[in-house]
């Protein structure tokens, strides 16, 4: 299993001062350093924290598994087929929220996704769509084309420890259709040290992206030996 790294509150925290510190760009040579297997970034549409000239850093300089998450817009399609990024993920996102609120509904979405799904992929990036354990949706996902789904674990680490059972089945039974579907299945959103361990027991998930918990914990542990643990959590879980 891949652990990436999303460095976008580093860059939360920069941008609270101004100017250049910390540098989301070194925070991901770091990451790699200490055995990160890949780097997510989100560029948002309001540039809250990452920013382009960020992405376009990491991508030159740093040699990791670049994860673009971005929105399915034409803004961000365009960037990131310039870029051309080992992976993106396409989420949702709206202005108001603090952090995205749930998977992308494949179901509704307009026909500009099939579309963005289409010229990425083609470009050579592996396309995944962040999404809930609905099999309705994944099967969508995969007749968009969509090499990979990233499985929102947003709710079952946001759970009471006595509620996550039920969640944790949906998610079980979401990998087993992705799998069957011959998606690539990951997963992502508010994981913890004390979350980690049930998701990254599940055979089918080849990657786990996590971000504020890495990089808010880094402040009492440091980046390297948060994430030494995490990869060891990770080990275990495994067997």
């Amino acid at each position: 299993m891949r652990l990436s790294v999303n460095v976008d509150h580093v860059a939360t925290l920069r941008n609270a001062r101004g100017g250049t510190h910390p540098d989301p760009v070194e925070a991901a040579r770091v990451a790699m350093a200490a055995g990160a297997d890949g780097v997510t970034v989100h560029l948002r549409e309001d540039r809250r924290h990452i920013r382009d000239r960020d992405v376009e850093r990491i991508s030159a300089e740093v040699a990791t598994r670049l994860n673009f998450e971005m929105a399915a817009t034409e803004e961000m399609v365009a960037i990131c087929a310039r870029l051309r990024p080992p992976a993106c993920c396409l989420v949702p996102e709206k202005r108001a929220e603090l952090t995205t609120e749930g998977g992308l509904d494949v179901l509704r979405a307009g026909p500009f996704l099939a579309e963005a799904v289409k010229r990425l992929a083609g470009n050579g990036t592996e396309v995944s769509i962040f999404i809930e354990p609905d099999p309705a949706q994944i099967e969508a996902a995969a007749k968009l084309g969509a090499r990979a789904i990233e499985l929102h674990t947003g709710t079952y680490a946001d759970a009471a420890p006595e509620a996550r059972g039920p969640i944790l089945a949906r998610l079980k039974a979401g990998a087993a259709v992705a799998a069957s579907l011959g998606l690539h299945c990951h997963a992502g959103h508010g994981l913890s040290y004390e979350t980690i361990g049930p998701i990254a027991a599940m055979p089918e998930v080849a990657e786990v992206s996590i971000g504020h918990f890495i990089i808010s914990q880094s402040v009492f542990e440091g980046l390297p030996a948060v994430i030494a643990r995490f990869k060891a959590l990770i080990a275990a879980a495994r067997g």
